[in-house]
C-alpha cells in the first residue's frame, strides 16, 4: 500500500496498462509535452513516448473519432477531455457510434476506448465547463459509465476500464485530485466495473451517492451519529452503469430508508433512476417516502457563493436526512 493523491492513483493505473498492453494509447489536448491538463499524465511521455502518449489538435470531435476507429483495429485508446463539458462536441462518436458499433456488427466488432476526465461544478468555471453528464451518457445502451469517488477506486476503476471490451465514460472530480489514501501497488489491482462499496454501514438510513457526493454523505453520516445517535449507512455506487441494483436494494431493505446525494441536475437524473429501482423493488421496505439531494435545476453559476448555494452541501443534505427520519 501507498498513500498516494487521486491524480497519482490515475497516473499509476494508466502508467501500469500502457506497460502491460501495447495497444494502450492516451491522447487529448496537453497530455503528453504539457503533462495534462490537471498532471495525469506526468511522466508518461518520457516513459512510453509519443506514439503512444499523443498530444492532440483542440478538436474533440477529431480525436474521439479518431479513438473510436482505432479501438475498432485492436488498440485501446484512452481520451482525455479537459472537461467532460466538450464531449458534446463529440457526441456523434461518442454516443452515437461508439455505443453503438458492437450492437450493430451483431458483436464482431468491439469498441475499448475510455473517455476520461473531469465531471463536476464547484470550481467556478461557469456553466459551458461545469457539466456532470454521467446520467446523460448512462441514458445511452452499450455505454458504460464510471465515477471514482477515492484513490484507490480511481486506480482499480481505469485499469478495469481500459480492459473492458466496451467504451467508458470515466468521470473524474477536478476537487478530488489532491484527495490523499491508501492505495494498493498490486498491477493488477481491479475493481470491477457495475459493483457499488458500503462506505458506511449502518441501520438506520441509506444515504446513495457517488463521485465526490460520497464525501459529503459521510460527513452526514459522522454527523448523525455524533449528534443524533442514527446509524447511517453510506452506499458508493462507483458506477452508474452498469447499476449496481442489488446492492441498493439489499441496503434500503436493511435500513428503510433512502436518501440519494448526488452532484447531477435532479431532472432525469441519476437519484431519478434509483428512486424508480427502489420503489419497484423494495416499496413494501419503505418506512417513509425516497428522499433526493441534488444540484439546483439550471446552468451552473460562475460566481462562487452562488455555485456553492448550488451544489449539495453537508447541510443540505443532513436536513433532508432528519426530515424523513
Amino acid at each position: 500500500m501507498s498513500v498516494i493523491t487521486y491524480r497519482e492513483a490515475l497516473n499509476q493505473g494508466l502508467a501500469e496498462e500502457l506497460g502491460r498492453d501495447p495497444n494502450v494509447v492516451l491522447m487529448g489536448e496537453e497530455v503528453a509535452q504539457f503533462k495534462g491538463s490537471y498532471k495525469v499524465s506526468e511522466g508518461l511521455l518520457e516513459k512510453y513516448g509519443p506514439s503512444r502518449i499523443i498530444d492532440t489538435p483542440i478538436s474533440e470531435a477529431a480525436f474521439s473519432g479518431l479513438a473510436v476507429g482505432a479501438s475498432m483495429m485492436g488498440m485501446r485508446p484512452v481520451v482525455e477531455f479537459m472537461f467532460w463539458s466538450f464531449c458534446y462536441v463529440a457526441f456523434d462518436q461518442i454516443f452515437n457510434n461508439a455505443a453503438n458499433v458492437r450492437y450493430m456488427s451483431g458483436g464482431l466488432i468491439n469498441v475499448p476506448v475510455v473517455f476520461r476526465g473531469p465531471a463536476n461544478g464547484g470550481t467556478n468555471v461557469g456553466a459551458t465547463h461545469s457539466h456532470t453528464p454521467e446520467n446523460f451518457a448512462a441514458n445511452t445502451p452499450g455505454m458504460k459509465v464510471v465515477c471514482p469517488s477515492t484513490p484507490a477506486d480511481a486506480k482499480g476503476l481505469i485499469k478495469s476500464a481500459i480492459r473492458d471490451n466496451d467504451p467508458v465514460c470515466f468521470m473524474e472530480n477536478t476537487i478530488l485530485y489532491n484527495l490523499k489514501d491508501e492505495v494498493p501497488d498490486d498491477d493488477d489491482f481491479l475493481i470491477p466495473l457495475g459493483k457499488a462499496k458500503v462506505v458506511v454501514e449502518g441501520k438506520d438510513i441509506s444515504i446513495i451517492a457517488h463521485g465526490k457526493a460520497v464525501h459529503t454523505a459521510v460527513e452526514v453520516a459522522e454527523e448523525l451519529q455524533e449528534k443524533h445517535n442514527v446509524s447511517a449507512e453510506v452506499l458508493d455506487l462507483r458506477s452508474i452503469r452498469p447499476l449496481d441494483q442489488d446492492a441498493v436494494i439489499d441496503s434500503v431493505k436493511k435500513t428503510n430508508r433512502a436518501l440519494l446525494v448526488e452532484e447531477n441536475k435532479p431532472f432525469c437524473g441519476v437519484g431519478a433512476q434509483i428512486s424508480f429501482l427502489i420503489q419497484d423493488q423494495a416499496f413494501d421496505y419503505l418506512d417513509a417516502p425516497i428522499a433526493r439531494v441534488s444540484a439546483v435545476d439550471a446552468p451552473q453559476a460562475y460566481s462562487k457563493s452562488l455555485e456553492a448555494a448550488q451544489i449539495p452541501d453537508k447541510q443540505k443534505v443532513l436536513k433532508s436526512a432528519l426530515k424523513i427520519l
